[in-house]
This record gives C-alpha cells, sequence and structure tokens, in this order.
C-alpha cells in the first residue's frame, strides 16, 4: 500500500520521470501526467504550459472516484482504464498501483490503441517504483520493540520518584 503522505527519493523520482518521458515519446502524446488519487500531481511531462496540470490532476481523480461508484454498481471493483475521445483532443487515465493515476492528453495523430498499448508498459514500470517504494517505506518503519530502545526507556517510575524526592 501506497501511503497518502508519499515522498519519492531521487532515484525514484527520476525512474518516474523516464518511464513518462518514454510514454510520452511512444506515443506523440501531448502530456503525460502522474498525479495522486487525491488529484495532486507527482510528476509530468510534455507540454505543460498549455494545459493547466493542477486542476486536470483533481478533476481525473474525482472523474476516477466517480467511476469506481458506477463500477461498484455493476458489481466491479472497478475500471482500470478511462478514455475519453473528444473532438480534437483524448484523454486516457490508468489507476497504477492502486494508488496513482496515470494520466494521458493525445490528439489525433496517436491512436487509442497505441497509446493503451504503450500505457499499460508506463504503468508496468511504474508499478515496480511504487511496490518498490512500498518496500522501503515498510523496512524503514521501526518495529514495535524499538520503544524499549528509546533513550530514557531503562528509566522506572521508581527512578523518577527518588529523583524528584530528594
Amino acid at each position: 500500500m501506497i501511503p497518502r503522505d508519499l515522498v519519492l527519493h531521487e532515484d525514484e523520482f527520476q525512474k518516474t520521470k523516464q518511464a513518462l518521458s518514454r510514454l510520452l515519446e511512444g506515443t506523440g502524446a501531448m502530456l503525460v501526467s502522474l498525479v495522486d488519487r487525491n488529484g495532486h500531481q507527482i510528476a509530468a511531462v510534455g507540454d505543460m504550459n498549455s494545459f493547466e496540470t493542477a486542476s486536470l490532476g483533481s478533476v481525473a481523480a474525482g472523474h476516477v472516484e466517480a467511476s469506481d461508484g458506477l463500477a461498484r454498481l455493476i458489481g466491479e471493483k472497478g475500471f482500470s482504464v478511462l478514455i475519453h475521445e473528444g473532438e480534437k483532443e483524448n484523454i486516457h487515465i490508468a489507476v497504477v498501483a492502486g494508488q496513482v493515476l496515470l494520466v494521458v492528453v493525445f490528439d489525433q495523430r496517436a491512436s487509442v490503441g497505441l497509446v493503451r498499448l504503450r500505457a499499460r508498459r508506463a504503468a508496468s514500470d511504474l508499478e515496480a517504483v511504487f511496490h518498490g517504494l512500498a518496500s522501503r517505506l515498510e523496512s524503514e518503519k521501526l518495529p514495535p520493540a524499538a520503544d524499549r530502545d528509546a533513550p530514557f526507556s531503562e528509566i522506572t517510575d521508581e527512578d523518577i520518584d527518588r529523583l524528584f524526592s530528594e
């Protein structure tokens, strides 16, 4: 499970950006963005000046949540991929590692099939990064016994009483 307050180390961030860049180049997309389930942008590549990426991420996250509600109504856990085709631009949204959203904005120069295919590979690369992140975070957690190794753990109530009774 990926924490909501995730922090990527530099190598994890670079692997993430590389996966996004490969997807951008491999599809000719206009923008590729990775956002958390709350809509906060983690990383993006492409034409970020033509799109309001903060709003795009926020609306995409809300859309995925609404789609999850629709999925539950028909007995599904959720939809892993959402595609919207417009007159000029299209949007592909994929849920990655259950916690982050891969958002691809592309136009008619790229086919939906190509974007789906390349996004699947990018999602696989990103899942590896985020599963590694989850493993790292799990290993960094202090074990419950660590409380006994705290600096003042050897001081007893009697020690405190003696200290203040003198």
